[in-house]
This record gives structure tokens, C-alpha cells and sequence, in this order.
């Protein structure tokens, strides 16, 4: 029992670093309705998985040689499991001196990020910190340029492995900007903020007051500014999020994502598809209720739901085989794509590329949004970035083209090459723009001249809806198919399935890098 004593010694700094910020620190937690740092990773974590790395760190004060007192940093890292899969954890410690970057100790949270990247392991940030303080100033006896020991390397971070970051208190500084540096981020309601700078900061900068919830909530920050992806009702729910995301990506990009147990029957056809899009344009139709119909049963996972409304994105399962899927919601713009929607869009279709998820989309898109808020927001310069976006990606796409395809939005449903299906239910029209308008544009003189302008425009409308019937497209080859909606999900699960050997062929990273 040589070196007892050390290890006594050990285990008593141990227990100490277990107490975090102190009674005190942890009555105010639970005051705002949060959990704890190491109550939160024990709640995400497989039991008993969580492995500390530098749980000694901290700030000590000693009498001789003789430790009397003991702060932890307010950072704790480690790996640890979820759902049986190992991952590097992050987490912030509100107790201690509010997750101020003064107590962080070290750069733990760097150490974390180069592990995750070099070990190429899932990377998950559990971020409750306020960033930097101006104590920093006083402690150091200077101030100093702002770099970060931690940022450097995250952008070859994103283009490696998953990384989530939840927010679960508020955020500021730092610690926001790292929210978005992430493939996947979610809040919670009721004590989840966001901002680059708090209230106490923008009343010096411009004079007026705000409250922190009026600032960075999700009112602003999911639903207006879509910074965060994902609202949870509480903590719990927020740790079921991230398991589900994890679930459906591999642990890096060399690796194909895992598969599980098919639960669903491939050859399933649904009668209710025959019905589920109406005759009449201007009706609009429920489409998840196509998902349903389609996809394997319960396996949807909506990713930035509240934000971007016209167009809807989702982790799914085909014949067990994750697979992103994005469809049109006519009941948000009529489908219409915005700059939001666009901006939506574009990150899910990185993601896809970049962890090598087949992309499914039900197409119902009517064309960008038009209007003068439309114009005001740069949609012109959004749909130029959307184009561009479709056009890099490279893994295998199918589309169903269920209702139209319109303009220059149309041709986002498009990949110009590489393995590509697209096929069209008898529901679906299309052109380069909508005969309703389209016709008033092209025979303006016509109609303006006319002893009956309104007949006349009616007349010529009706002239152009009788020859714009899909099947006289698929006459000219212009689309591949027309097929029976039923047989929608036989046809994707044989897709998603011949899909599995052209995904091999792209493992690791992708030639286009990963834009937060």
C-alpha cells in the first residue's frame, strides 16, 4: 500500500470536483428549471459510460501543502455512450462562476474538439455558458486580442463526424457561435437563450432594454432567425433529439451509416395515395401524410420544423436504411420556396452529401416566392446559392415528382449527374412558369385587344391547360416516368437498396466542404 495516501488524496479531490459550483451554485440552478452539468450527462449517457478527462482541472487553494479549498473548471469533457455508441462530450457548468470562460482552466473544450476529430468520433456540446467576462481583464492584469483556442480545426471538424450542440441555459459569446458550428443544434423552452452579446451588452451599445427572453429565445432565434434547429419541451426531450439524430448518421464520414432491423414491408401499397393529393390546384393536402405512406413506419425525424415552413426535412428509414427526405408543404407559401425555406434547404442537402444519405424528395414546388418582402430579402441571390447547392452534391437522389415542378425552383429537384431517379405521379404538372399568369404575361396584346378580355384570357388559359397533361410530357421523354403512387414505396426501397453500393464508392470526406 506504498502510495495509498496519494490515492486517498485522489479520491478527495475527486469527491470535490463532484460538487461543481457548491450548494449554493446548485440551488440556483435548480431555481431557473435546469439540471445539473453531470445530472445532464448522466441523463444522455448509456449507464455508467461517461469516462472524465481532466476532472482534477480546477482552482485550489492550499495552507502549506495542505489543500483546503477546491473550484472545478466549468468545463467537463470526456467520451461516454449513447445507445451503445461511443462519443466526446462537452459540457458547460453553470455553477461555476456562470460558465464564465475565466474558470474554464485550460483549454479543455479544444482538447475535446481535436479528440473528437482525430479519434473521428460523434462530438456533442451540451453548452450552458456565458462566454467571456471582463473579470478575465483584472485576473491576467491585460486585456487581449480575441482569438480562441478552441474555434481553430472545427472546420475540418464538421467535415468529419456529427457534431450536435444543445443549448440548455443562456448563451452568449462563444459558446452561441458554437451552437451553430454543428450539424445539428436544438433549445429548450423556457430556459434556452441565444445571443452574441447579452442585455446588459446592448443597452451600452444601443441604448434601449431587453429582456434576455425578448433577445435569444426560440420566438427569435428557431421560429424568425432559424439559428437553431430544434425546439425540445424540456431537458429529456432534448437528449431523446440527440439520440435520434445520432441514430440515423454513421460516427464519421468514412464509415456508412448503420441500418437497423426492417420493421416495415418493402412491397407495402397504399390505396391512400391514389387520393391523397386532390384534383383541384388550389386544395392543398397533408404531407405527412404522404411520408407516412411511403417511408418505413415511425421512422420520421424532423429536422428545423418551425423554421423554413414551405419545405419540410427529415431523417427517415427505408427497408431500414436511413435516408434524408424533403417534401413541399402547401400549407405553408403554397409550397413556395423563401429565403428561409432556402437556407433550410441548403444546409440539409450538405448534410445528407457529407454523411452519405440517399436523398428522397417528394416534389410539389411551385417556384421561388414572389413579392416585393421576397425581393427585399435577396430571394434572387438565395435561389443562385440554392442551384448551386443541388448541383455539388453527389449522393444517390430519386425524386417523385407528386404535384408540379415550376421555374427555376423546379430544377432544384434536379442533379445533372451521378445516380439520379426521377419519376411523376399522374397528380404532377409542370413548366417554366404557371399557365395561371404565365398566359397573361405571353398574351398581354392578345388579351388587352380583346372586345372580351377576361374570355379571352380564359380561352387561352384553357387552350394551354389541354396540352399540359404529363403524359404528353412523357410522350417526348421529358420525364422517365409516370407511375401509380402505389408503388411509391416498392420503387424507393429498391432504389435506397441498389443506392448501398454507390455510397461505398464515396466514403470519407466530400470534395465540397461543410458551410455551418
Amino acid at each position: 500500500m506504498v502510495w495509498q495516501p496519494e490515492i486517498d488524496e485522489l479520491h478527495y479531490r475527486q469527491q470535490l470536483a463532484q460538487q461543481m459550483g457548491g450548494e449554493e451554485g446548485i440551488a440556483r440552478q435548480r431555481r431557473r428549471g435546469k439540471l445539473t452539468v453531470r445530472e445532464r450527462i448522466d441523463a444522455l449517457s448509456d449507464p455508467g459510460s461517461f469516462q472524465e478527462i481532466g476532472g482534477l482541472a480546477g482552482s485550489a487553494t492550499y495552507e502549506g501543502d495542505k489543500l483546503v479549498a477546491f473550484t472545478p473548471a466549468n468545463t467537463l469533457i470526456g467520451t461516454t455512450r449513447i445507445d451503445g455508441r461511443k462519443v466526446v462530450l462537452n459540457a458547460g457548468d453553470f455553477t461555476v462562476r456562470g460558465g464564465a470562460a475565466d474558470a474554464a482552466v485550460g483549454n479543455k473544450g479544444g482538447y475535446a474538439q481535436r479528440m473528437a476529430s482525430e479519434w473521428r468520433l460523434p462530438y456533442i456540446r451540451l453548452l450552458d455558458a456565458a462566454g467571456g467576462s471582463v473579470r478575465t481583464f483584472e485576473k491576467i492584469g491585460r486585456t487581449y486580442i480575441p482569438v480562441s483556442s478552441s474555434t481553430p480545426g472545427v472546420e475540418e471538424l464538421l467535415c468529419k463526424v456529427p457534431v450536435v450542440s444543445a443549448v440548455l441555459g443562456s448563451v452568449a459569446g462563444l459558446p452561441a457561435v458554437e451552437a451553430c458550428l454543428s450539424h445539428f443544434s436544438l433549445m429548450v423552452k423556457g430556459i434556452s437563450q441565444v445571443f452574441p452579446g447579452g442585455p446588459p451588452v446592448v443597452k451600452a451599445a444601443l441604448g434601449y432594454d431587453i429582456t434576455k427572453e425578448e433577445l435569444g429565445d426560440e420566438r427569435t432565434q428557431i421560429y424568425e432567425a432559424g439559428v437553431i434547429d430544434n425546439l425540445a419541451e424540456n431537458e429529456a426531450e432534448a437528449f431523446d433529439m440527440i439520440r435520434r439524430f445520432l441514430s440515423y448518421l454513421p460516427a464519421n464520414v468514412w464509415q456508412m451509416p448503420p441500418r437497423t432491423e426492417p420493421q416495415d414491408d418493402p412491397q407495402r401499397r397504399e390505396e391512400a395515395l391514389l387520393s391523397v393529393i386532390p384534383r383541384s390546384k388550389r386544395r392543398a393536402y397533408d404531407p405527412y401524410a404522404v411520408l407516412r405512406h411511403v417511408l418505413d413506419h415511425d421512422s420520421v425525424f424532423e429536422i428545423a420544423p418551425l423554421y423554413g415552413r414551405s419545405r419540410i426535412t427529415a431523417f427517415a428509414r427505408v427497408n431500414g436504411y436511413p435516408v434524408g427526405v424533403m417534401i413541399n408543404n402547401p400549407r405553408f407559401l403554397g409550397s413556395s420556396m423563401d429565403l428561409a425555406a432556402g437556407k433550410k434547404v441548403i444546409r440539409f442537402l450538405q448534410l445528407c452529401d457529407t454523411f452519405h444519405l440517399p436523398m428522397v424528395y417528394f416534389a410539389d414546388e411551385p417556384g421561388f416566392m414572389v413579392g416585393l418582402e421576397a425581393q427585399k430579402q435577396g430571394i434572387l441571390r438565395g435561389g443562385a446559392e440554392m442551384i448551386c447547392a443541388t448541383y455539388r452534391t453527389r449522393m444517390p437522389w430519386i425524386t417523385f415528382v407528386i404535384r408540379q415542378l415550376y421555374g427555376v425552383a423546379g430544377q432544384c429537384h434536379d442533379r445533372p449527374g451521378g445516380m439520379f431517379k426521377r419519376v411523376a405521379w399522374p397528380s404532377a404538372n409542370w413548366g417554366s412558369m404557371h399557365i395561371e399568369g404565365g398566359a397573361m404575361a405571353a398574351y398581354r396584346r392578345e388579351i388587352e385587344s380583346a372586345s372580351d378580355p377576361e374570355a379571352a384570357r380564359e380561352e387561352i388559359e384553357a387552350r394551354l391547360q389541354a396540352i399540359a397533361s404529363p403524359f404528353r410530357t412523357a410522350e417526348a421523354f421529358n420525364i422517365e416516368d409516370i407511375m401509380d403512387p402505389r408503388d411509391s414505396r416498392p420503387m424507393l426501397c429498391d432504389f435506397i437498396e441498389t443506392a448501398q453500393d454507390m455510397l461505398q464508392t464515396q466514403l470519407g470526406p466530400s470534395a465540397v466542404p461543410y458551410m455551418p
